[in-house]
C-alpha cells in the first residue's frame, strides 16, 4: 500500500515558476512509475508528465513540453514537477499517481494504482 501526498501548489503569476512535490508517506515508490495529471473544473483529468521507476525515461503532454520537467529522488521517496513559464491555462488541481512495476512512463490514468489527493495550482494573468 502506497500513500501519496502532493505539495507546492498555490497562486502564481503567468510566466512564473512553481515546483510540485509528491512524497510517499507510507510505502515506497522506488519500483513504481510515477505520473502527474491535472484536472480543471468541468474537464477530464489529463496526463501532464510521467517517469519510469529508474528516472531514465520521461514523457510529457504536448501542452507542457519544454516548460515542465518531471524528476524523482528515490532516496527521498519523492517525485517532482518543475513548472516554468506558467500560463493561465495551466490552472488546475494537480495529482500524482503511482503504477506498480513501472519500467516506462504511462499516460493512461487507468493504469495507475495509487493517487494523491491533489494540490491546486492557480495561474493569474
Amino acid at each position: 500500500q502506497v500513500q501519496l501526498e502532493e505539495s507546492g501548489g498555490g497562486l502564481v503569476q503567468a510566466g512564473g515558476s512553481q515546483r510540485l512535490s509528491c512524497t510517499a508517506s507510507r510505502g515506497t515508490i522506488n519500483t513504481y512509475a510515477m505520473g502527474w495529471f491535472r484536472q480543471a473544473p468541468g474537464k477530464e483529468r489529463e496526463f501532464v508528465a510521467g517517469i519510469s521507476w529508474t528516472g531514465g525515461t520521461t514523457g510529457y503532454a504536448d501542452s507542457v513540453k519544454g516548460r515542465f520537467t518531471i524528476s524523482r529522488d528515490n532516496t527521498k521517496n519523492t517525485v517532482y514537477l518543475q513548472m516554468n513559464s506558467l500560463k493561465p491555462e495551466d490552472t488546475a488541481a494537480y495529482y500524482c499517481a503511482a503504477k506498480r512495476a513501472g519500467n516506462y512512463y504511462y499516460n493512461n490514468p487507468r493504469l495507475y494504482d495509487y493517487w494523491g489527493q491533489g494540490t491546486q495550482v492557480t495561474v493569474s494573468s
